[in-house]
Protein backbone atom coordinates (compact mmCIF):
# COMPACT_ATOMS: atom_id res chain seq x y z
CA UNK A 1 0.00 0.00 0.00
CA UNK A 2 1.44 3.39 -1.02
CA UNK A 3 2.31 6.17 1.39
CA UNK A 4 -0.38 8.42 -0.14
CA UNK A 5 -2.98 5.70 0.28
CA UNK A 6 -1.96 5.16 3.90
CA UNK A 7 -2.13 8.89 4.55
CA UNK A 8 -5.56 9.07 2.93
CA UNK A 9 -6.82 6.27 5.17
CA UNK A 10 -5.35 8.05 8.18
CA UNK A 11 -7.13 11.29 7.28
CA UNK A 12 -10.45 9.43 7.01
CA UNK A 13 -9.94 8.01 10.51
CA UNK A 14 -8.92 11.47 11.77
CA UNK A 15 -12.15 12.88 10.34
CA UNK A 16 -14.11 10.18 12.17
CA UNK A 17 -12.48 11.19 15.47
CA UNK A 18 -13.14 14.90 14.87
CA UNK A 19 -16.79 14.18 14.08
CA UNK A 20 -17.00 12.44 17.45
CA UNK A 21 -15.79 15.64 19.14
CA UNK A 22 -18.42 17.64 17.25
CA UNK A 23 -21.16 15.25 18.34
CA UNK A 24 -19.91 15.06 21.92
CA UNK A 25 -18.64 18.62 22.56
CA UNK A 26 -18.28 17.85 26.26
CA UNK A 27 -15.02 16.07 25.34
CA UNK A 28 -13.51 19.38 24.24
CA UNK A 29 -15.17 21.47 26.94
CA UNK A 30 -13.76 19.44 29.82
CA UNK A 31 -10.36 19.20 28.12
CA UNK A 32 -10.10 22.99 28.15
CA UNK A 33 -11.67 23.64 31.57
CA UNK A 34 -8.81 22.10 33.54
CA UNK A 35 -6.00 24.28 32.10
CA UNK A 36 -8.20 27.37 32.36
CA UNK A 37 -8.66 26.61 36.05
CA UNK A 38 -4.88 26.18 36.43
CA UNK A 39 -4.29 29.59 34.83
CA UNK A 40 -6.79 31.32 37.10
CA UNK A 41 -5.60 29.55 40.25
CA UNK A 42 -1.88 30.15 39.69
CA UNK A 43 -2.34 33.67 38.32
CA UNK A 44 -4.68 35.00 41.00
CA UNK A 45 -4.43 32.67 44.01
CA UNK A 46 -0.76 31.61 44.11
CA UNK A 47 0.78 34.13 41.72
CA UNK A 48 1.50 36.82 44.31
CA UNK A 49 3.33 34.43 46.62
CA UNK A 50 5.31 32.68 43.88
CA UNK A 51 6.24 35.78 41.89
CA UNK A 52 7.87 37.61 44.79
CA UNK A 53 5.81 40.75 44.33
CA UNK A 54 5.36 41.03 40.55
CA UNK A 55 2.17 39.13 39.60
CA UNK A 56 2.15 40.48 36.04
CA UNK A 57 5.63 39.16 35.31
CA UNK A 58 4.73 35.81 36.84
CA UNK A 59 1.64 35.48 34.63
CA UNK A 60 3.83 35.79 31.55
CA UNK A 61 6.19 33.21 33.08
CA UNK A 62 3.25 30.93 33.89
CA UNK A 63 1.45 30.65 30.55
CA UNK A 64 4.15 28.70 28.70
CA UNK A 65 4.21 26.19 31.56
CA UNK A 66 0.43 25.82 31.37
CA UNK A 67 0.70 25.33 27.59
CA UNK A 68 3.30 22.57 28.04
CA UNK A 69 1.33 20.82 30.77
CA UNK A 70 -1.91 21.06 28.80
CA UNK A 71 -0.60 19.54 25.56
CA UNK A 72 1.12 16.74 27.47
CA UNK A 73 -2.00 15.89 29.46
CA UNK A 74 -3.97 16.27 26.22
CA UNK A 75 -1.97 13.39 24.76
CA UNK A 76 -3.80 11.05 27.14
CA UNK A 77 -6.85 11.54 24.91
CA UNK A 78 -5.05 9.43 22.30
CA UNK A 79 -4.53 6.54 24.69
CA UNK A 80 -8.03 6.76 26.16
CA UNK A 81 -9.61 6.88 22.70
CA UNK A 82 -7.72 3.81 21.49
CA UNK A 83 -8.43 1.88 24.70
CA UNK A 84 -12.12 2.67 24.26
CA UNK A 85 -12.04 1.50 20.63
CA UNK A 86 -10.31 -1.73 21.65
CA UNK A 87 -12.85 -2.37 24.40
CA UNK A 88 -15.79 -1.83 22.04
CA UNK A 89 -14.33 -4.01 19.28
CA UNK A 90 -13.95 -1.10 16.85
CA UNK A 91 -10.26 -1.87 16.37
CA UNK A 92 -11.19 -5.38 15.18
CA UNK A 93 -13.59 -3.86 12.65
CA UNK A 94 -10.89 -1.52 11.37
CA UNK A 95 -8.46 -4.42 11.06
CA UNK A 96 -10.96 -6.29 8.87
CA UNK A 97 -11.19 -3.41 6.39
CA UNK A 98 -8.93 -2.98 3.31
CA UNK A 99 -6.99 -0.11 4.81
CA UNK A 100 -3.48 0.66 5.97
CA UNK A 101 -2.47 -0.98 9.25
CA UNK A 102 -1.19 2.36 10.54
CA UNK A 103 -4.24 4.40 9.46
CA UNK A 104 -6.04 4.05 12.80
CA UNK A 105 -2.96 5.21 14.70
CA UNK A 106 -2.13 8.01 12.27
CA UNK A 107 -5.72 9.21 12.27
CA UNK A 108 -5.97 9.12 16.03
CA UNK A 109 -2.76 11.09 16.58
CA UNK A 110 -3.53 13.63 13.82
CA UNK A 111 -7.01 14.31 15.18
CA UNK A 112 -5.49 14.97 18.58
CA UNK A 113 -3.14 17.52 17.00
CA UNK A 114 -6.26 19.38 15.83
CA UNK A 115 -7.69 19.05 19.34
CA UNK A 116 -4.48 20.53 20.78
CA UNK A 117 -4.65 23.44 18.33
CA UNK A 118 -8.16 24.27 19.55
CA UNK A 119 -7.09 23.97 23.18
CA UNK A 120 -4.04 26.21 22.62
CA UNK A 121 -6.25 28.85 21.01
CA UNK A 122 -8.58 28.80 24.03
CA UNK A 123 -5.61 28.88 26.40
CA UNK A 124 -4.03 31.79 24.54
CA UNK A 125 -7.24 33.80 24.80
CA UNK A 126 -7.43 33.00 28.52
CA UNK A 127 -3.81 34.07 28.92
CA UNK A 128 -4.50 37.37 27.19
CA UNK A 129 -7.38 37.98 29.58
CA UNK A 130 -5.13 37.54 32.66
CA UNK A 131 -2.38 39.77 31.27
CA UNK A 132 -0.14 37.46 29.22
CA UNK A 133 1.40 39.04 26.13
CA UNK A 134 3.57 37.71 23.31
CA UNK A 135 6.66 39.94 23.25
CA UNK A 136 8.43 38.40 20.27
CA UNK A 137 7.87 38.47 16.51
CA UNK A 138 5.00 36.71 14.75
CA UNK A 139 7.35 34.05 13.33
CA UNK A 140 8.94 33.36 16.72
CA UNK A 141 5.50 33.02 18.32
CA UNK A 142 4.38 30.69 15.53
CA UNK A 143 7.52 28.61 16.10
CA UNK A 144 6.64 28.45 19.80
CA UNK A 145 3.23 26.96 19.03
CA UNK A 146 4.71 24.55 16.47
CA UNK A 147 7.32 23.24 18.93
CA UNK A 148 4.56 22.62 21.48
CA UNK A 149 2.50 20.72 18.89
CA UNK A 150 5.46 18.63 17.70
CA UNK A 151 6.25 17.59 21.28
CA UNK A 152 2.59 16.83 21.96
CA UNK A 153 2.40 14.72 18.78
CA UNK A 154 5.38 12.65 19.94
CA UNK A 155 3.86 12.10 23.39
CA UNK A 156 0.56 11.07 21.77
CA UNK A 157 2.35 8.04 20.25
CA UNK A 158 3.51 7.02 23.73
CA UNK A 159 -0.07 7.30 24.95
CA UNK A 160 -1.29 5.37 21.90
CA UNK A 161 0.99 2.49 22.89
CA UNK A 162 -0.33 2.62 26.46
CA UNK A 163 -3.92 2.70 25.19
CA UNK A 164 -3.39 -0.48 23.19
CA UNK A 165 -1.53 -2.16 26.03
CA UNK A 166 -3.80 -1.68 29.05
CA UNK A 167 -7.30 -3.12 29.47
CA UNK A 168 -9.48 -0.02 29.91
CA UNK A 169 -9.86 3.75 29.62
CA UNK A 170 -9.76 4.07 33.41
CA UNK A 171 -6.37 2.36 33.58
CA UNK A 172 -5.01 4.63 30.83
CA UNK A 173 -6.09 7.73 32.73
CA UNK A 174 -4.70 6.50 36.06
CA UNK A 175 -1.40 5.27 34.61
CA UNK A 176 -0.92 8.48 32.63
CA UNK A 177 -1.66 10.67 35.65
CA UNK A 178 0.88 8.83 37.82
CA UNK A 179 3.64 9.52 35.29
CA UNK A 180 2.66 12.86 33.75
CA UNK A 181 1.73 14.70 36.95
CA UNK A 182 5.20 14.55 38.57
CA UNK A 183 7.19 15.21 35.40
CA UNK A 184 5.11 18.33 34.65
CA UNK A 185 5.53 19.67 38.19
CA UNK A 186 9.19 18.73 38.77
CA UNK A 187 10.16 21.20 36.07
CA UNK A 188 10.20 24.92 35.40
CA UNK A 189 6.52 24.94 34.46
CA UNK A 190 5.32 26.91 37.50
CA UNK A 191 8.41 27.92 39.46
CA UNK A 192 12.01 28.84 38.58
CA UNK A 193 14.37 25.86 38.71
CA UNK A 194 16.62 27.42 41.35
CA UNK A 195 13.73 27.26 43.83
CA UNK A 196 13.78 23.44 43.73
CA UNK A 197 15.91 21.40 46.19
CA UNK A 198 19.19 19.97 44.83
CA UNK A 199 18.23 16.51 43.45
CA UNK A 200 14.93 17.76 42.06
CA UNK A 201 16.67 20.70 40.40
CA UNK A 202 19.07 18.34 38.63
CA UNK A 203 16.18 16.16 37.46
CA UNK A 204 14.25 19.24 36.30
CA UNK A 205 17.24 20.58 34.35
CA UNK A 206 17.26 17.44 32.16
CA UNK A 207 13.50 16.96 32.15
CA UNK A 208 12.21 17.47 28.57
CA UNK A 209 9.18 19.25 30.03
CA UNK A 210 11.54 21.97 31.30
CA UNK A 211 13.02 22.25 27.81
CA UNK A 212 9.70 22.56 25.99
CA UNK A 213 8.50 25.10 28.57
CA UNK A 214 11.66 27.20 28.26
CA UNK A 215 11.57 26.92 24.46
CA UNK A 216 8.02 28.30 24.44
CA UNK A 217 8.95 31.08 26.88
CA UNK A 218 11.90 32.19 24.77
CA UNK A 219 9.95 32.05 21.52
CA UNK A 220 7.08 34.03 23.07
CA UNK A 221 9.52 36.51 24.62
CA UNK A 222 8.40 35.69 28.18
CA UNK A 223 11.76 34.81 29.73
CA UNK A 224 12.11 37.77 32.11
CA UNK A 225 12.05 35.53 35.21
CA UNK A 226 14.32 32.91 33.66
CA UNK A 227 17.84 32.64 35.04
CA UNK A 228 20.81 31.93 32.72
CA UNK A 229 20.98 28.22 31.94
CA UNK A 230 23.93 26.18 33.19
CA UNK A 231 23.18 22.84 31.46
CA UNK A 232 23.07 22.02 27.76
CA UNK A 233 19.35 21.12 27.48
CA UNK A 234 18.29 24.51 28.81
CA UNK A 235 20.92 26.36 26.82
CA UNK A 236 19.42 24.85 23.65
CA UNK A 237 15.81 24.11 24.64
CA UNK A 238 14.37 23.99 21.11
CA UNK A 239 17.03 21.56 19.87
CA UNK A 240 16.70 19.40 23.01
CA UNK A 241 12.91 19.30 22.61
CA UNK A 242 13.15 18.30 18.94
CA UNK A 243 15.73 15.60 19.76
CA UNK A 244 13.40 14.15 22.40
CA UNK A 245 10.46 14.31 19.99
CA UNK A 246 12.41 12.55 17.25
CA UNK A 247 13.65 9.79 19.59
CA UNK A 248 10.15 9.18 20.94
CA UNK A 249 8.69 8.97 17.43
CA UNK A 250 11.45 6.64 16.18
CA UNK A 251 10.88 4.30 19.14
CA UNK A 252 7.12 4.43 19.59
CA UNK A 253 5.75 4.55 16.04
CA UNK A 254 7.00 1.03 15.19
CA UNK A 255 6.34 -0.18 18.75
CA UNK A 256 2.75 1.07 18.70
CA UNK A 257 2.18 -0.32 15.20
CA UNK A 258 3.38 -3.72 16.41
CA UNK A 259 1.09 -3.53 19.44
CA UNK A 260 -1.84 -2.55 17.21
CA UNK A 261 -1.35 -5.64 15.06
CA UNK A 262 -1.69 -7.90 18.08
CA UNK A 263 -4.42 -5.92 19.82
CA UNK A 264 -7.77 -7.67 20.13
CA UNK A 265 -11.05 -6.94 21.84
CA UNK A 266 -10.77 -7.19 25.58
Amino acid sequence: MSVLSSLGDGLVVAQRNLIKIRRVPELLVFTTLSPIMFVLLFAYVFGGAISGGDPQQYREFLIAGIFAQTVIFGATTTGAGLADDVQKGIIDRFRSLPMSRTAVLTGRTLSDVVNNVIVLVVMSLTGLLVGWRIRSSFLDALAGYLVLLVFAYAISWVMAFVGLLVPSVEVVNQASFIVIFPITFIANTFVPLESLPGPLEVFAQWNPVSAITLAARELFGNDALTSPATVWPLQHPVIYTLIWSAVVLVVFIPLTTWQFRRAASR
